[in-house]
């Protein structure tokens, strides 16, 4: 009876614990803390029994369950978009707003360029083509949102007796983030001891292409090693036929994972099957 009394106690004591502590559900992790204050750009907050203050920005926060019970969600992490590849680059937000990546992870630079073909060609579709290409670049990495350090569209110029017309031309620059990354223990939970696979897809990106091909690729895959390097997956993989050896893992679901290599202005996804779709 006595040990019941004590079970009891100590249940209901660890619940009234738990009642009294703020939770902040980021991207990849779950704190228990004591929430200080809400910023522009972030959130303050002390862990329990501390005093140092610690802040997560707003951008990697999805919500915030307040000891009272009051739920607050945050717009900033719930409008990003999921990418799984290149088929998805529609979900690639573009930002010339520094604020709006910060606490993002950082999958790399981007860049594209279109010009017209004549003096009389449109803009907007020249500065679409440029949009199309630089959202495929990130989508390709993994990630889902760009922020722009250059984005520059010169009109077309007639040309004279003297000098030769310039057609339109877009020039946009920039770096690629992505809000959540593909979570390494899970991914290894996922192959477990497996370490050979087969592809069925490979997509290309050519630094002078408008659009990405996607080709069907049946190949076999070898994993050597697989590691963690920046917070991002990393492997040492064979693939039959192909040159690379060193990939990243951008996505993963039950049934496949997307492994991504960039060699100076190509990049390359692969889509490597873990069960059938």
């Amino acid at each position: 009876m006595i040990k019941k009394i004590a079970l009891s106690i100590l249940f209901f004591t660890t619940l009234h614990a738990t009642a009294q502590v703020d939770t902040i559900y980021t991207n990849g992790e779950k704190i228990a803390c004591s929430v200080k204050e809400i910023t522009p750009d972030a959130v303050k907050y002390a862990y329990l029994g501390e005093d140092l203050i610690n802040s997560v920005y707003k951008s990697t926060i999805q919500k915030i369950v307040f000891k009272s019970g009051r739920v607050q969600t945050f717009a900033e992490a719930s409008s990003f978009k999921t990418v799984k590849g290149p088929d998805d680059f529609d979900n690639v937000t573009l930002s010339q707003i520094e604020s709006e990546v910060k606490g993002l992870f950082k999958v790399g630079d981007v860049s594209s360029k279109a010009k017209g073909t004549t003096t009389l060609s449109s803009m907007e579709k020249v500065k679409e083509r440029a949009i199309r290409k630089i959202k495929i670049q990130a989508a390709m990495m993994g990630a889902n949102i760009i922020y722009l350090t250059q984005n520059t569209t010169t009109g077309n110029q007639a040309g004279s007796k003297y000098q030769s017309g310039k057609s339109t031309e877009t020039n946009m620059t920039g770096v690629a983030y992505s809000n959540q990354n593909p979570n390494y223990n899970d991914f290894v939970k996922l192959i477990g001891e497996k370490t050979e696979f087969q592809t069925s897809k490979k997509y290309k990106l050519s630094g002078s292409a408008t659009d990405y091909d996607d080709m069907e690729f049946v190949k076999s895959v070898k994993i050597e090693k697989i590691y963690t390097e920046g917070g991002l997956i990393m492997m040492k993989a064979h693939i039959a036929d192909v040159d690379y050896n060193t990939f990243r893992v951008i996505y993963f679901s039950k049934n496949r994972f997307i492994l991504v290599v960039k060699d100076e202005d190509v990049i390359y996804n692969f889509k490597v099957q873990l069960n059938a779709d």
